[in-house]
């Protein structure tokens, strides 16, 4: 449909069949917003979070090493353990067990409290990020479950 024809309040011949081919002329038609996926950006946080919590574990390393009784193969195997543990996490936020695996790897850094008090203090900190997170996803859900979560409605 032209501008013309848009003007003088001429309808085209479309009667909604998807099978009907777009008209590239009609200026509304590439306007259609898609709907968006409330999820992504949730599971970017997440991804985010572990990334970050990864860096902070890894810069726990000097804080055992000149505080603590120094470092050891066992210490800084667990703690660069961890780390690669939470970064090969933050890719896989998408799988169905991801927020699982986020608070099980809290849980686990939680027993590096043996090598210095410090990682428990990190892990205490993160587990307070990962319980607000888990306070986002209920809201998530039930902006979702009463239909007022953003990506359900047109943008």
């Amino acid at each position: 449909m032209t501008d013309t024809e848009r003007a003088r309040g001429e309808v085209a011949d479309h009667d909604g069949d998807p099978t009907d081919p777009i008209d590239p002329t009609d200026p509304g038609a590439a306007d259609q917003p898609e709907l968006i996926d409330p999820w992504k950006g949730f599971r970017g946080v997440c991804a985010a979070t572990l990334v970050l919590e990864a860096i902070v574990v890894l810069l726990a390393l000097p804080v055992v090493a000149t505080l603590g009784t120094g470092l050891s193969v066992v210490s800084v195997g667990f703690l660069v353990t961890v780390a690669v543990l939470m970064l090969l996490g933050s890719g896989l936020q998408r799988r169905p067990w991801a927020l699982t695996y986020n608070i099980a790897l809290q849980i686990i850094l939680l027993l590096g409290g043996f090598f210095h008090p410090a990682v428990i203090g990190v892990a205490v900190a993160f587990g307070a990020a990962w319980f607000y997170i888990l306070l986002l996803r209920r809201n998530l859900r039930k902006r979702i479950a009463d239909g007022r979560a953003p990506g359900l409605r047109d943008a």
